[in-house]
């Protein structure tokens, strides 16, 4: 499967809204994280699931919407130690365990999340 197929393969953009969901309650009670973050998360969550929907095989609503996602410029704003970076994966990892997925299409959202993980450190 690649990052094109999971869209299709986890059951379309529910998926991604719970998962994100899921993703959240972890940063919410992440004392390192969740300065990082504005105080309500509903537009966080938002761009996120729009993110992920395009990245994984969905609509380019996130494109349309936002443009260009300029990932490491976005991200620039915050001081994303390899702490922070693992801190932010470990919640993913947990929010895709509990999501229902298959273990191919977590496999490859998490090679995804992996990467990015690592390609934001900035500090």
């Amino acid at each position: 499967m690649d990052s094109a197929q999971v869209f299709e393969a986890v059951g379309g953009e529910a998926y991604f809204v719970d998962l994100v969901d899921a993703f959240y309650v972890g940063v919410e009670s992440d004392p390192l994280l969740r300065p990082m973050y504005p105080d309500d998360l509903t537009e966080s969550k938002e761009h996120l699931v729009l993110f992920l929907v395009q990245y994984f095989g969905g609509p380019p609503r996130y494109l349309e919407n936002r443009g260009h996602p300029r990932m490491r410029m976005r991200h620039a704003p915050y001081a994303i130690t390899e702490e922070a970076a693992n801190a932010w994966l470990a919640h993913m990892r947990s929010a895709m365990v509990s999501s229902g997925a298959s273990e191919e299409a977590v496999a490859e959202m998490d090679g995804y999340f992996s990467f990015a993980a690592r390609a934001l450190r900035n500090a």
